[in-house]
């Protein structure tokens, strides 16, 4: 049910930005006079669609492969590559009889809306949900550091003062662009001396690996058991996940929590004779003891209990313990200032996928950070809520305007190139130029496809 809740939210989410992206074309096009023959969401790979219909001069439908969609506009070389009406003399409907400043407002048609998407949605949450912040100087045990925190030197209770000198107000700002980029200086307080630890712009290849998760968060007191995974709870969530990879699922799931007879409400005093106070006590004692039995110690209704857990291989014993629930601080806007607001995030998001793309081509980043629909569903999560959806949707929105920009052939950004070229030149380049750079794009796009999607299957398996 997991999968199937985060395959729904992408499929959702990125329906809605391919139809608005290919009715920013579709738009543009019917404004300039431009015959548009078909537009799809999703593909229609070797004729086969789920259904159509016809309205006008145009067929609207939906294909059978959810990788995108597009409008097949009169009198262009695009990813249909129909050659045969291009033999033909060219009619005044056709994209090919358009001055050239027509047809390059068509192609950026799609790339203009998703932008506009992007700022509409973070303009409406902004406007509906405010800005909600953890305040940085009401965290009073400090941060908690996940491998990543640790690598570049963060230990627990640790304090942050200040990014690159300035001081830190929100501690939701350790987790923005502005540290995960890298070449970042953190100021920190540790036992009351002030000191620096830089943030290598590697960063974002140990979070491709890792998580976001593991690199820091507040310190926070543990509090009581609240849930203890059943043999039936990690039985389910197996099968659903040996189905998705084509394998048997395990005939035997551990259950150390509950084999050990923990029970949720249970306190837990110590693990391994080590007092415990806060939640990284217990979670760093167990990720250590991994395949192990360690001596986990509760209080239930007044009684203390010396339990035996053997901890699973994973370094996880299946229990979620509560915690106090941190300071927030929410900032609420009226209307126009949200727009503002919302103008602001998307550009940051535009730029972020620049400043990203950028490293990686400097080799500064690994590839490996490249995600495809499997990446992007697990960010979604297993669980729906508007508010996140909403919110992922418009990031997304801003990255497919950025990656559709990219002067790729086949790509709207290739498209833009060639348009650019023809305008200094003064007459367009030739149709065959057009049909192997188009084929050329096909099999960039096709590899990096096959590239990204590799990458998430071998993250599946831990690699």
């Amino acid at each position: 049910m997991d999968g199937l809740i985060m395959a729904g939210q992408l499929l959702l989410g990125l329906s809605i930005l391919v139809i608005l992206h290919e009715l920013g074309h579709f738009l543009a096009a019917r404004a300039f006079g431009i015959k548009v023959e078909k537009f799809y969401l999703f593909f229609d790979a070797w004729g086969f669609k789920l259904f159509s219909f016809k309205v006008g001069d145009t067929e609207y439908g939906v294909g059978w492969l959810p990788l995108g969609g597009y409008v097949k506009i009169a009198g262009m070389i695009d990813e249909s590559m129909d050659t045969e009406q291009l033999a033909l003399p060219a009619q005044p409907w056709e994209f090919r009889s358009k001055p050239a400043w027509q047809r390059l407002i068509v192609m950026l048609g799609g790339i203009i809306v998703n932008v506009v998407v992007g700022i509409f949605i973070f303009w409406m949450l902004t406007f509906k949900y405010g800005e909600t912040f953890i305040p940085n100087n009401q965290l009073a045990y400090g941060v908690h550091p996940g491998i990543i925190g640790q690598e570049i030197g963060l230990k627990d209770g640790d304090k942050i003062l200040a990014i690159n000198g300035q001081k830190l107000i929100y501690f939701d700002e350790l987790l923005s662009s502005k540290v995960l980029l890298g070449d970042t200086r953190l100021t920190i307080s540790r036992e009351g001396k002030a000191m620096d630890l830089k943030v290598p712009e590697s960063v974002l290849n140990s979070i491709s690996k890792h998580g976001i998760e593991e690199f820091v968060a507040p310190r926070m007191v543990a509090q009581k058991i609240i849930k203890v995974n059943t043999p039936e709870d990690v039985a389910v969530k197996q099968s659903f996940l040996a189905k998705l990879l084509g394998k048997e699922a395990p005939a035997k799931v551990p259950v150390p929590a509950f084999n050990a007879g923990i029970k949720v409400n249970d306190s837990i005093l110590s693990v391994n004779q080590k007092p415990v106070r806060f939640l990284d006590d217990v979670t760093t004692e167990i990720e250590k003891n991994a395949g192990k039995t360690i001596s986990f110690k509760v209080l239930r209704n007044g009684k203390e209990l010396d339990l035996k857990p053997k901890i699973a291989a994973d370094g996880t014993i299946g229990i979620a313990i509560g915690r106090l629930r941190l300071p927030t601080k929410t900032i609420n806007y009226g209307l126009f200032e949200s727009f503002s607001v919302g103008v602001d995030k998307g550009w940051t998001t535009f730029a972020d996928n620049a400043k990203g793309i950028w490293k990686m081509i400097t080799g500064k980043v690994s590839a490996r950070n490249i995600s495809s629909p499997i990446g992007i569903a697990k960010v979604y999560g297993s669980e729906f809520e508007w508010e996140k959806f909403w919110r992922l949707t418009g990031l997304i929105s801003m990255a497919l305007a950025f990656m559709n920009l990219l002067p790729i052939p086949a790509l709207d950004g290739g498209h833009v190139v060639f348009l650019i070229i023809e305008m200094i030149k003064g007459r367009p380049l030739s149709d065959k130029f057009m049909e192997k750079a188009q084929i050329v794009g096909f099999v960039i796009l096709l590899s990096l496809m096959v590239f990204a999607f590799g990458n998430d299957i071998l993250k599946i398996f831990g690699k």
